[in-house]
């Protein structure tokens, strides 16, 4: 009996195309940010390079260790000690000739500058704490991007999807509880909270396969304009064959739904450029100026308690490891004095936006009574192709 014919002549997305509503040209052209290249975003990365996605950025700030390589398919032990970001993008590309993957290497809180947010049309948030978490909600509020929130633990899970400010967002979720969590962590020292940060949560590569497809799936739903989670949520319990959506509500007293301030992008303004002139342009724009609102916590002194030491810092909070904190005089922990805004009186003449602390492509927020402009820093973003200028 002759066996049946085999086509060797099909598109690399011919089962895609034959779904009658997708468009492969709508994924080659999207933009989507990924935060986050640990067990969960391994699998949001894997399923984006198969699809087809054409532009990904990925973030993260660790290196590759043994036991990543049981719950991280893009990785091999050879890859222990790079960058998780690097060996990401670089299986991406090699999976998908169609897919232009970028690497970020650094901390959300400190290194990502909000115009990677405003240039995307999606963002995955593949975190593991609270605090990153919130970061990233506050970043998409205050751009008007959408977002997938991602959790994994053991067999559990949970995806959730986010709009701010037009849906309930991810501190519309957060528990009295979890706010006291995150306020305790706040509270602690700068080294006590890199050991709580150092710890990592049990989980299997079976619930962040699940958990990811879903992440990657709900994006793809919102790109070509279908029904998808929007402030809403769906949990897997894998122990009990559960899953289930639930419906969040906007808090009334949720500071993350004013509607989004216009954002200007001048070809002029970048890492280098004074606050002066920051603040001159906002002036004409605004009409006048009250303050300038940073989108992370800048510390400007670290000053010993044990000896009086005092010494100017000009980095993000999150920045500072325990090298930084360490009085180089007597040896004691040095405490912060951080800062989210600066008055229109205090702006020093000369200081540049990197100076401060502030990272590469960041957008800082300008305030004149009810009006407020986001300012971005053009002269820092991506040169074609997707890599930084």
């Amino acid at each position: 009996m002759a066996e049946a014919a085999i086509s060797l002549s099909e598109d690399r997305y011919a089962r895609f195309a034959a779904i009658s509503w997708w468009r492969q040209d709508r994924l080659r052209s999207a933009r989507v940010l990924v935060i986050g290249a640990g067990a969960l975003g391994n699998e949001v990365l894997k399923n984006f390079a198969l699809l087809g996605v054409g532009d990904v950025v990925v973030a993260d700030l660790d290196r590759v260790e043994a036991s990543n390589l049981t719950r991280s398919v893009l990785f091999s032990a050879a890859d222990t000690g790079r960058p998780k970001a690097e060996v990401a993008a670089a299986r991406m590309r090699a999976m998908c000739p169609d897919t232009q993957a970028t690497a970020l290497v650094g901390n959300v809180l400190a290194d990502v500058g909000l115009g990677w947010f405003r240039r995307a049309d999606v963002v995955i948030g593949a975190l593991d704490n609270r605090e990153a978490r919130v970061f990233v909600n506050q970043a998409c509020a205050r751009l008007g991007r959408p977002w997938f929130d991602g959790g994994i633990e053991v067999l559990n899970g949970i995806v959730r999807g986010f709009h701010p400010p037009h849906t309930p967002c991810y501190e519309c979720t957060m528990t009295a509880a979890d706010w006291s969590v995150l306020n305790q962590r706040r509270s602690c020292s700068m080294l006590a909270r890199q050991a709580l940060a150092a710890r990592g949560t049990p989980t299997t590569p079976t619930t962040g396969s699940v958990i990811g497809a879903m992440q990657a799936q709900e994006a793809i739903k919102l790109l070509h304009g279908l029904e998808h989670l929007r402030g809403a949520g769906w949990i897997f319990e894998g122990l009990g064959h559960a899953s289930y959506r639930c419906e969040y509500q906007l808090l009334p007293d949720c500071p993350w739904h004013e509607p989004v301030p216009e954002v200007h992008a001048p070809a002029w303004c970048g890492h280098e450029t004074t606050l002066t002139a920051v603040a001159e342009y906002a002036r004409n724009v605004l009409g006048g100026l009250d303050a300038i609102d940073l989108p992370r916590e800048l510390v400007e002194t670290l000053t010993c308690a044990a000896c009086g030491r005092s010494d100017a810092c000009n980095r993000p909070l999150e920045a500072l490891d325990a090298a930084a904190v360490q009085c180089p005089g007597c040896g004691a922990e040095r405490a912060p004095r951080a800062y989210h805004s600066i008055a229109a009186g205090s702006i020093v003449p000369g200081r540049t936006l990197g100076g401060i602390g502030l990272p590469r492509f960041d957008i800082i927020f300008a305030r004149c009574g009810e009006r407020s402009l986001g300012i971005e820093m053009g002269a820092d973003a991506p040169a074609p192709g997707g890599q930084v200028a």
